[in-house]
């Protein structure tokens, strides 16, 4: 069953034609709205279900995974910090 809670923060209902080639369009308002340029389709047997994919999936999962010790960022922030230290050893700087 669809849950109708969504239909009335986004009320958007349209008829879209499927071509021959099986292709169709995706009205304007909806794509910006996603900002994506590829979907994921489910056949959930009763219904079919579009899902965007983010354009750049790595930049889409960066701090998803939070950790203990801290980010990717402050984790390459260190290693740097690390590396100029060795290099200042290793010549004295």
């Amino acid at each position: 069953m669809l849950d109708s809670s969504i239909h009335a923060i986004y009320p958007f209902r349209m008829k879209i034609r499927i071509s021959k080639g099986g292709q169709f369009s995706l009205p304007a308002k909806i794509r910006r709205r996603w900002a994506t340029d590829a979907l994921v389709l489910e056949d959930l047997g009763d219904r079919v279900v579009l899902r965007p994919i983010p354009s750049d999936p790595v930049a889409a999962a960066v701090g998803a995974f939070p950790t203990k010790k801290g980010s990717a960022t402050r984790a390459r922030q260190r290693i740097r910090q690390e590396d100029r230290a060795a290099e200042g050893r290793k010549y004295g700087r």
